[in-house]
């Protein structure tokens, strides 16, 4: 780590985690919480009058996107932030263009950072650039996530793999972010500018704008750090979700750190009913305290990773990742809170079926860089399932949607199972499934309506 140049305070946090593995640790089990009740996680909805609070503490308010993400899971080497989502626009020019409404409403520049991995810098940087002047503000606009070394299983030594040595790395996780805001100095530079507050998320959900309610609630009520929580649906059963230790505080269970015995309590959406949306709002003064107080390491609950060194290759050695999680400092900043918001302000984008939907007319991008439900959507966002095989990645979605996404406003369940090809101005109205046995690809004509039918080929 240091022949890499990676910071002493980097090495120190690492070297905590390591010794660890030993001990067990990385599991939280049933027996070490509870489901939290409805008053550890206040609804939103009943938090209002707070936004001249938030109007006022706008000011001194950072936005802050994790940035490290790349797309593999749908087939891309680049940064997830740069998959085009709407109207021919990438996540990131969404986000972008929404921080330079939020500076025209209210006269102010507010800084906008992203945290950065050494996946994602080089390319990011390069879209960004004509972005300068609406992002300028006097800061740094961007940070780097750090690396932890992976370690072998068999020998819980480093890994050396000369074929790639890029894999004896891993990115340590969104709970890197403390660390990073330190060591970057760009925490002390928020600071020096009168910055007490950021507002965090990740960069592939715009559904976290910035809420002046929620800011200014967050800042009457001095939290150090409030976590947006939501409540579980079906979908849900594999995230993190919130949980009361036996002390009283409330806990983030991540599903790698639930033993096996326990994952059917783990997945019980009436028991653990809200999951972290990954949406934090961070009080910055706090922050430079706890790292003071604790020479710059912060202790957050272990994730223990296990992988292939390469994931493509599963014959290739199991290697173990020390990660932590940017929500599990609930469990260990003082005066720390969640509140339970709606899932509008929850639009990640995991697989191309999220991507499918959002470019759909169920979407509607606002002038604040805000994805909107349609107001004609009256069923809500449809339950979208592709066939992985064929549309699991982007390249596969463009060949089979070459027209763009169908109009699904009306739909409540699109299934397709085998290799089908949407036509241009395709409707597809209620519950579809389309199936197609064929070696041959099937074709939905142009303009098409489907109305809660099955299609066979």
């Amino acid at each position: 780590m240091a022949s890499v140049g990676l910071p002493e305070v980097v090495i120190r946090t690492f070297l905590n985690y390591y010794s660890k593995l030993g001990h067990g640790a990385g599991l939280m089990s049933d027996s070490e919480i509870a489901p939290p009740s409805p008053s550890d996680v206040p609804d939103c909805e009943s938090l209002t009058g707070f936004a001249d609070d938030g109007t006022d503490a706008l000011r001194h308010t950072a936005i802050v996107k994790l940035n490290g993400g790349l797309g593999t899971t749908m087939g891309l080497s680049s940064p997830k932030s740069l998959i085009e989502v709407k109207d021919g626009l990438t996540f990131l020019d969404i986000i972008v263009r929404g921080v330079g409404a939020l500076n025209r409403t209210h006269g102010l520049r507010v800084p906008f950072v992203l945290m950065d991995s050494y996946n994602t810098h080089e390319e990011t940087e390069s879209h960004i650039t004509g972005y300068l002047p609406v992002i300028e503000a006097g800061l740094p606009h961007w940070f780097m996530q750090h690396r932890f070394p992976r370690i072998n299983k068999d020998t819980l030594g480093p890994v050396t793999w000369p074929a790639d040595p890029d894999m004896e790395w891993n990115p340590p996780g969104h709970g890197d972010i403390y660390t990073a805001l330190q060591t970057s100095g760009l925490l002390d530079a928020l600071l020096a500018k009168g910055i007490r507050y950021a507002f965090v998320s990740n960069s592939d959900n715009l559904g976290a704008t910035m809420d002046l309610d929620l800011l200014g609630y967050f800042a009457r009520k001095g939290f150090s750090l409030m976590m947006e929580a939501a409540r579980r649906s079906a979908s849900d059963t594999k995230g993190g979700h919130l949980a009361v230790r036996n002390d009283g505080r409330l806990v983030l269970r991540e599903i790698a750190q639930c033993p096996v015995e326990d994952m059917s309590r783990f997945q019980d959406i009436s028991l653990y009913q809200y999951f972290n949306t990954n949406n934090i709002w961070l009080n910055l003064v706090e922050l430079r305290s706890i790292l003071d107080a604790h020479n710059g390491v912060i202790d957050l609950p272990l994730i223990r990773n296990e992988k292939n060194v390469d994931p493509t290759q599963p014959a290739t050695p199991r290697v173990i990742q020390l990660e932590t999680a940017m929500g599990s400092a609930l469990s260990v900043f003082p005066h720390a809170a969640a509140v339970c918001v709606p899932r509008t302000r929850f639009l990640p984008v995991k697989k191309c079926d999220d991507l499918v939907t959002l470019r759909s007319d169920c979407y509607t991008l606002d002038e604040s860089g805000a994805m909107r439900l349609s107001r004609d959507a009256t069923f809500g966002p449809p339950a979208v399932d592709l066939d992985l095989r064929y549309f699991g990645q982007v390249a596969g979605l463009r060949k089979r949607f070459p027209h763009g996404s169908p109009s699904l406003i009306g739909c409540t369940g699109l299934t397709v199972r085998g290799d089908v090809v949407f036509g241009k101005g395709v409707v597809v109205r209620g519950a579809v499934a389309i199936t197609n046995a064929s070696s041959q690809p099937l074709v939905i004509a142009d303009g098409r309506v489907l109305d809660n039918e099955t299609v066979t080929g």
